[in-house]
């Protein structure tokens, strides 16, 4: 549109576009149709694409809406010529994953694969970093399943999907407490199940040291606070 055409006060524009207002009424019947055919292709394209989905699959439920915007909106758009993309969509998706049950290693390339994050007790801090997720995240994520303590962790696995598999052992050992440090009162009961040895804040590996100042053998830094058993 060129500028000169531009109101500000054009409501009309505004509000319905250049096309009339009666393209509404063939909007609805487009995302109608769209809509459908967007279900049927998601179904096609597996039990999947409706749970934890990975980068890939992410990306296709993208491209899926970018696909169908188009034919519902836009009057000289057919509606044709976004369902053949959608087939096409379908047929790339359905292509990969077959090609990823035939070959490992690409399936590992376009789903990626699982890390470990916590390893008996001790934080992985350099695959923490690699994956971009914070510490509040992964104590977030164990305080979800009742887990308080780093010492009760025999692993954690960040997913390809991004979800987090958590193992505990059976018998809990003196780790770094990840209560809330807001929870002053919960913090203050937890001090009641001291355990021998200081736990490093930054990757819960516990020594029995006496000097607060050393550096954590595991990571380097010297913070640390007093290990405690499960509360």
């Amino acid at each position: 549109m060129r500028k000169e055409l531009i109101f500000l006060d054009d409501w009309k524009r505004i509000l319905f576009g250049e096309a009339p207002a009666m393209f509404l009424l063939e909007v609805l019947g487009r995302t109608i149709f769209m809509y459908l055919m967007l279900q049927i292709v998601a179904r096609l394209m597996g039990k999947r694409m409706s749970g934890q989905l990975t980068i890939m699959e992410m990306a296709v439920m993208i491209t899926l809406g970018a696909i169908v915007s188009a034919p519902m909106e836009v009057p000289d758009r057919g509606l044709l010529q976004g369902l053949f993309i959608l087939i096409l969509a379908l047929l790339f998706h359905r292509g990969v994953n077959f090609w990823g049950v035939k070959n490992r290693n690409f399936e590992l390339l376009v789903q990626g694969r699982a890390t470990t994050l916590v390893k008996d007790g001790i934080i992985q801090v350099d695959t923490l970093e690699s994956e971009r997720v914070s510490r509040q995240q992964l104590y977030a994520a164990l305080r979800n399943e009742k887990i308080y303590n780093l010492g009760k962790v025999e692993r954690v696995y960040l997913e390809a999907c991004g979800i987090f598999s958590i193992y505990t052992f059976s018998e809990v050992m003196p780790g770094l407490t990840i209560f809330p440090a807001s929870d002053k009162h919960i913090q203050k009961v937890s001090e009641e199940h001291k355990a021998d040895g200081k736990a490093c804040t930054n990757c819960g590996n516990v020594e029995k040291i006496q000097d607060t100042n050393a550096a954590c053998p595991n990571c380097g830094e010297s913070k640390w606070v007093q290990a405690s058993t499960e509360y």
